[in-house]
């Protein structure tokens, strides 16, 4: 079960790559007017969001392990809200002040998991 929580880990670690990534690649169409947000980022949000509920259910189930049922609503709370901003941009584009939000709220969930212990 031990090399599930590292895939699993690993490919959380990817889809954060791809949405941070796909935000900074259409940082400088921001700063120009509305953008909708890259497929790519949806993706790595829901990555984040299914491989992240994934790891906490090894952690608590199959390896009888505790986490921080607060931090991990907070880091599920964090791309829930990223991942409305997407979706609400693929419909219609994004402000840019609501586009550096999501960047912003991916680098928040960065923030907790590596600071709050």
């Amino acid at each position: 079960m031990e090399f599930v929580r590292h895939l699993l880990l690993f490919f959380h670690f990817v889809g954060l790559a791809v949405l941070i990534g796909g935000f900074l690649a259409q940082l400088a169409e921001a700063r120009r007017g509305p953008v909708r947000p890259a497929t790519g980022m949806l993706h790595g949000a829901l990555t984040q969001l299914v491989t992240g509920v994934a790891l906490v259910g090894v952690l608590q189930g199959a390896l009888d392990e505790e986490v921080n049922n607060v931090k991990i609503t907070v880091k599920l709370g964090v791309v829930l809200a990223a991942l409305v901003l997407i979706l609400l941009g693929r419909r219609r584009p994004l402000s840019t002040p609501l586009f550096m939000a999501i960047g912003a709220l991916a680098v928040v969930n960065v923030g907790v998991a590596v600071f709050w212990t």
